[in-house]
């Protein structure tokens, strides 16, 4: 007796059989191939979010801008800027934290998503474990400025001022948790202007307008958004927070050179994705963030709107959150700063 006959099943029977699965599996392989594969080479096949913790006019809301203007003419695809202020930045940052970690809802972080950690009692996020890195962007020194009908052109005149009207003087900042809402307690606390009212804000653009419109005396922020106004001579740039003078500014000296020691801080970003986001995706959002990044012009633009560009990859963009949670977690405690 045959095998054939044992089986049930006829030579003939068995070539169609085998035809049948044959053809099944021609058609399945390339189903399951479109499933797992060109998912990703489609990416992004819909509008990629990219949220500031911040109101519009900031430091993180201008270089979002022109970072997402020059990636969506690189790659062709949209990209869109969604501010989402509130809470010292925690209200944006937990919402990436919490999305989908599928690479169109990203975070363009400002030094805030380290300092939070050692200022605030509790988050609703772990910066080390809720994301992950995409590509540092760039770095700008942060700023003391006045009005210039103030008549004050140094930081210890300003000081001298304000001690000698202890009611009249106040300072406006961005959300608590950025390095221009630190540097302005770190000042008031070496120089005992403690009834010196820090008046903080949701953005820094709102810090700065104001100060334009004569609310506060003394505006505490990053350079950007300060630079046109000190430029057009409406402003006094009394300091820099850098380790050395911003080219564009020559003749304004750094808060070291006014006598502060150990006085640097800057407004850096970040550009972040939540946790999980597949690392194609990662891959993909960094490679094209670094290209536009490199471009000639793409620096430029940034340096005249007072930022630097750091062209650095995902590796390097955590390193540099790990690292500034301990850097700002000392600064805190060595200024005495309440946790909130």
């Amino acid at each position: 007796m045959s095998k054939s006959r044992i089986t049930g099943i006829t030579p003939s029977r068995r070539r169609v059989i085998k035809g049948a699965a044959a053809l099944a599996a021609g058609i399945a392989a390339p189903a399951i191939l479109f499933r797992a594969g060109p998912a990703f080479a489609a990416y992004p096949e819909r509008p990629i979010r990219v949220v500031v913790a911040n109101t519009p006019g900031g430091p993180s809301d201008i270089t979002a801008r022109i970072l997402t203007g020059a990636l969506q003419e690189a790659t062709g695809k949209t990209f869109i800027v969604e501010n989402k202020g509130g809470a010292g930045g925690n209200i944006g940052m937990a919402h990436v934290a919490n999305s989908d970690p599928d690479g169109y809802t990203l975070l363009l972080a400002t030094n805030a998503v380290s300092v939070n950690v050692s200022l605030y009692n509790t988050l609703p996020f772990d910066p080390l474990k809720d994301f992950v890195g995409v590509s540092e962007v760039a770095g700008s020194p942060n700023t003391f400025v006045v009005k210039t009908d103030l008549g004050v052109k140094t930081m210890k005149d300003f000081v001298a001022l304000a001690k000698a009207n202890p009611d009249k003087f106040n300072v406006a900042t961005p959300p608590i948790g950025t390095a221009p809402q630190l540097q302005a307690e770190v000042l008031k606390i070496r120089e005992g202007l403690s009834k010196m009212a820090t008046v903080v804000f949701a953005g820094g653009g709102d810090a700065l307008q104001a100060l334009l419109s004569g609310t506060v005396q003394l505006s505490s922020g990053s350079l950007p958004p300060a630079a046109p106004h000190i430029k057009a001579g409406t402003l006094t740039c009394l300091a820099v927070t850098g380790d050395a003078r911003w080219p564009e500014l020559p003749n304004v000296p750094t808060m070291l050179e006014s006598g502060y020691k150990d006085f640097v801080f800057a407004t850096d970003t970040v550009l972040l994705a939540p946790s999980k986001t597949p690392p194609d995706v990662v891959k993909w959002l960094e490679k094209e963030t670094l290209a536009v990044l490199n471009k000639p012009d793409m620096k430029e633009k940034l340096f005249k709107a007072g930022f630097l560009v750091r062209p650095k990859g995902a590796t390097d963009a955590m390193a540099r959150v790990t690292k500034e949670v301990t850097m700002f977690r000392d600064v805190i405690t060595q200024a005495g700063i309440k946790k909130l």
